[in-house]
C-alpha cells in the first residue's frame, strides 16, 4: 500500500478544516470581521472626505474617546460629535489617512476590538506651514447595535 496518497488526502482534509484568512491578513475571515472592517473602511472615508456626518453615522450611542488626553474638556461622545467634529474636520486640507488592521477580536457578548496601525497625513493652514505627518498603533472598539458594528472609541 503507497502511503503517500493517505498522507496528502490527510494533508488535505485538515488544511480544510483551518480557519480562513481575509487574503493578505492573518484576520480570520467571518461576517463579523468582514462587517467591522467595511466600516472602519467607511470611517477612512469619510475622514479623507471631512465629512463629519457619514463619521456620526458610524459611532454608537455610547461612544466616548479621551483623545489620547486625561483633560475631560477634550473628550468626544456621542452627544457632542456633532458640534465639535465639524469643527476639527474644518481645520484641516487634504487629510490622507491609511489603516493598517493588525488583529481583530470578535467576543460572543456583541463587542469587539480592532488594533491598527494608521498612518495620516493633513495640512493645517492657519495653523501649520509646512504638511503634517503622524502615524501610531491605536485600538478601536466596537459593538454590535441592532445587527450593526458601530464604533464606541478609537477615532
Amino acid at each position: 500500500m503507497n502511503v503517500r496518497p493517505l498522507f496528502v488526502t490527510v494533508l488535505l482534509v485538515l488544511s480544510a478544516c483551518g480557519p480562513r484568512y481575509i487574503p493578505g491578513t492573518q484576520i480570520n475571515d467571518t461576517q463579523d470581521t468582514r462587517a467591522i472592517l467595511k466600516v472602519m473602511e467607511r470611517y477612512r472615508v469619510a475622514v479623507e472626505a471631512r465629512d463629519a456626518k457619514a463619521i456620526q453615522e458610524l459611532v454608537s450611542p455610547n461612544f466616548r474617546d479621551n483623545a489620547g488626553t486625561e483633560d475631560p474638556l477634550d473628550d468626544l461622545t456621542a452627544e457632542n460629535l456633532a458640534q465639535t467634529l465639524p469643527a476639527l474636520l474644518a481645520r484641516v486640507d487634504a487629510p490622507r489617512l491609511e489603516m493598517d488592521v493588525r488583529r481583530v477580536d470578535v467576543k460572543r457578548d456583541g463587542w469587539a476590538t480592532v488594533i491598527y496601525y494608521w498612518n495620516a497625513s493633513w495640512r493645517a493652514p492657519g495653523l501649520m506651514e509646512r504638511p503634517q505627518r503622524d502615524s501610531e498603533l491605536e485600538q478601536m472598539v466596537f459593538q454590535r447595535e441592532n445587527g450593526e458594528w458601530r464604533i464606541v472609541s478609537g477615532i
